[in-house]
């Protein structure tokens, strides 16, 4: 007993030797029921209401520089404070390279005649998709690479030049290994400060350093849930980064939280119990729905990325192992999140992206924890709630949508011997909560250009495949992204099987009577398309705005026919392609900036407002894939679901009249209305959330130029709901549109719509 008293001493006094007196500005903290913040010699001490009754309290210090959780401790109602870690020691890893202009990017502006220039170069890097930025050299040996003048040296007629050097999937190659930083953070902090915001307290200390970042760490605290965040808030003065993070708690001990937990990719229940020897690295955790959980005898704590903003977007939904544990010694542990280093499929290698870094802008590198007295799996039940379980929640009166999967799904099943084959793919996204999936063959697989037969043949089987593979509840739609004739990469919707051709041959009609398949389609113009459009009841809407194949578009068609029409939809919304993180709001950019333009420009004239519709252009994909981090999805408004023979019109006609919103999952619109007539309007809106709410906003433009009011709402509880009634001011204005954004990120938005009457509709605008 003596020499356990005296080692119990020594550590003690070794702790207390090792730490900084605190000094803590408390000048912005409001105290107020359940979020209380104090300082107590050494230590700031924050306590916070949880769920259920449940309250929480971290201990914050500083230890030679180093910001400690000195306990994390949970407490059910009315019971006695349990800690779940002790002297807890944040860790954040940045890996960065240089960020670099697509090609593809490149070849839609060069046939628009723009040369790729530096300054070409410096406003579109920050949108590349097909950039693999820790691949060295990068050179892509089957991608008319050339050395030397490349092909800027050769300018063709009416093409945009290229820069000099070899050309592969990026300008400017090849990479050097020197571009390539990693570099763990050191901490320098003498102080901390404390703010209330609403319902929220943030705990920050400076003196982050972290090779090319440098800025602060930051805790943050909710009322009413058991969740917390911890970020690195930095930046970078360097040029063209782009990087990815780990990040995670180090010190856990295993007399508290003697094991981790997780669902493997099948589901299946998964558990490391820390009996093993020292790890040397992070234990890469490919977890079902991107969540760990270390469990002991007080509680468990689990770990988990923002389920949107963390990943860039990829061609296909690999699950790649998010989460991680590592054993640091006989009896400490950490854990936390990352991000892979590569793609795993080798058919993607050089599409790794990565998140941009502008310089200036402050990066929220975040990792969330959610602390419970249960045990690990109500805890993960917990988490699964504020994605309602990976699942897009049902609504009473809509059927959600997404377009735009190119599964080689005809090709694929004729290999197999049956159209009647049950597709994996399919039975994945059911599995989300998905009533319509859209899919688009016919991108670079089965007979795309064949002016006859060979390509109605596959449309045929693609039509019936599609009919076999729909239910009562779940409609798949033969539809495709033929990008011909109109400008950009575009999605066309049709509402019943179109037999049609991209090629018309000289003296081949529009239109003839083909057995077995009846009318058919030769198209060779945007005349033609645009006719049959109109004779089929066909919309359709662009892909991936300002970025890819759809690099300068839609911009470069606001004054051509076939914009100018009813028929063309707007463009797509997708996470992930051109954002940083620090932007408040998912593609800011490429899709609400384009789309308010575009309003601005229509307004007036006729015309129906043009919307943002999600997307998500992804391959072939799996039950074991992580799906929900890269999926918005479309609430169509309707009373019943067409059946797979049935006209598919009231789908077509719900979106052409903005009867649908969109969402990551994680906030709902309930409701949705602009009320009242004249300059006295009020934006009513009724939303149910899961996520801590940020703020709510109503955009508007009046012809010339945008703006908005931002309402902020973090005072707001998690799990909530909310009768949001705006007074809004429509002098002057003419459209309007309303969203809502969470603390991590996650989105939901109705479509624009005008507020003064239209003209009447032109022939040129029908």
């Amino acid at each position: 007993m003596r020499v356990l008293l005296t080692t119990i001493a020594l550590l003690l006094s070794s702790s207390m030797a090792f730490a900084d007196a605190l000094k803590c500005d408390l000048s912005a903290y409001t105290a107020a029921t359940g979020l209380t913040a104090t300082v107590d010699q050494d230590t700031l001490v924050v306590t916070w209401a949880g769920d259920q009754g449940s309250e929480l309290r971290a201990r914050y210090g500083i230890d030679a520089g180093q910001p400690v959780v000195r306990e994390l401790a949970v407490r059910k109602r009315g019971g006695q404070w349990a800690a779940l870690g002790q002297n807890l020691v944040p860790e954040y890893y940045v890996v960065s390279g240089v960020r670099r202009m697509t090609t593809q990017q490149g070849e839609p502006l060069r046939q628009l005649g723009i040369n790729i220039t530096p300054e070409v170069i410096e406003k579109e890097k920050w949108y590349a998709f097909w950039d693999a930025p820790l691949i060295v050299p990068g050179v892509n040996p089957g991608n008319n690479v050339q050395q030397g003048g490349g092909r800027g040296s050769q300018p063709q007629a009416g093409l945009g030049t290229e820069p000099p050097g070899p050309r592969g999937r990026v300008y400017g190659l090849p990479r050097k290994a020197e571009e390539i930083r990693r570099q763990n953070a050191s901490f320098n902090a003498t102080s901390c400060a404390v703010k209330t915001d609403g319902a929220r307290i943030e705990v920050t200390f400076p003196g982050l350093s972290m090779g090319i970042f440098a800025g602060s760490l930051q805790f943050t605290s909710y009322r009413g849930t058991n969740l917390f965040r911890m970020d690195a808030v930095a930046r970078t003065n360097e040029p063209s980064v782009a990087y990815k993070y780990e990040a995670g708690l180090k010190g856990f001990t295993t007399a508290l939280m003697p094991r981790v937990t997780w669902r493997d990719t099948g589901g299946n229940a998964q558990q490391y119990e820390f009996g093993g020897v020292k790890n040397d690295s992070r234990v890469n955790v490919k977890a079902k729905n991107r969540v760990l959980v270390a469990e002991g005898k007080n509680g468990s704590l689990a770990t988990f990325p923002a389920p949107h903003r963390f990943f860039f977007t990829r061609e296909v939904d690999t699950n790649l192992g998010y989460v991680w544990y590592r054993k640091d010694g006989d009896t400490q542990f950490g854990l936390g999140v990352r991000q892979a280093d590569g793609e795993e499929v080798a058919e993607y290698r050089e599409n790794f992206a990565l998140h941009n870094a502008p310089p200036g802008t402050w990066q929220h590198m975040s990792v969330y924890f959610l602390a419970s007295a249960e045990a690990a799996e109500p805890t993960r039940q917990a988490v699964m709630a504020l994605t309602h379980g990976d699942r897009f929640k049902p609504m009473p009166g809509y059927k959600t949508m997404v377009n735009h999967f190119h599964l080689r799904f005809t090709e694929r099943l004729r290999a197999m011997g049956s159209l009647d084959y049950p597709m994996q793919d399919l039975m994945a996204m059911k599995a989300l909560g998905l009533n319509i999936v859209g899919l688009s063959d016919f991108h670079g697989d089965l007979r795309l250009n064949d002016t006859g037969a060979g390509r109605f043949e596959d449309q045929r089987d693609y039509a019936v495949a599609s009919q076999k593979a729909s239910d009562k509840d779940f409609l798949v739609t033969p539809w495709e992204e033929p990008s011909a004739f109109f400008g950009g990469h575009y999605n066309i919707m049709f509402p019943k099987n179109v037999y049609w051709s991209k090629r018309r041959e000289a003296g081949q009609p529009l239109t003839e009577t083909m057995a077995p398949f009846g009318k058919v389609y030769h198209t060779g113009s945007t005349a033609d398309v645009q006719q049959m459009l109109d004779a089929e009841g066909g919309y359709w809407f662009h892909a991936h705005p300002r970025t890819k194949g759809t690099t300068g578009y839609p911009d470069a068609l606001f004054d051509k026919a076939w914009v100018k029409n009813d028929r063309y939809l707007g463009i797509a919304f997708k996470t992930g392609m051109g954002e940083d993180l620090s932007d408040p709001r998912i593609c800011e950019y490429r899709c609400f900036d384009a789309i308010d333009t575009m309003n601005n420009l229509f307004a007036n004239s006729g015309l129906r407002p043009k919307y943002l519709i999600a997307d998500v252009d992804t391959y072939r994909k799996g039950p074991e894939d992580d799906l929900y981090a890269g999926h918005p999805v479309n609430y169509v408004k309707l009373d019943r679901l067409p059946g797979p023979a049935d006209d598919w019109s009231p789908i077509l006609r719900a979106i052409r009249s903005g009867e649908h919103w969109v969402t990551t999952g994680e906030i709902l619109i309930k409701s949705y209305a602009v009320e009242g007539t004249g300059p006295k309007r009020t934006i009513a809106a009724d939303l149910d959330w899961t996520f801590p709410m940020e703020f709510v906003e109503v955009v508007w433009g009046d012809g010339k130029k945008v703006d908005r009011q931002v309402i902020r709402a973090t005072d707001l509880p998690p799990h909530g709901s909310k009768k949001f009634s705006i007074p809004f001011d429509a002098t002057g204005k003419v459209w309007v549109r309303f969203a809502a954004w969470d603390s991590a990120g996650n989105g939901a938005f109705v479509q624009p719509q005008w507020l003064t009457a239209q003209p009447p509709t032109t022939a040129g605008s029908r």
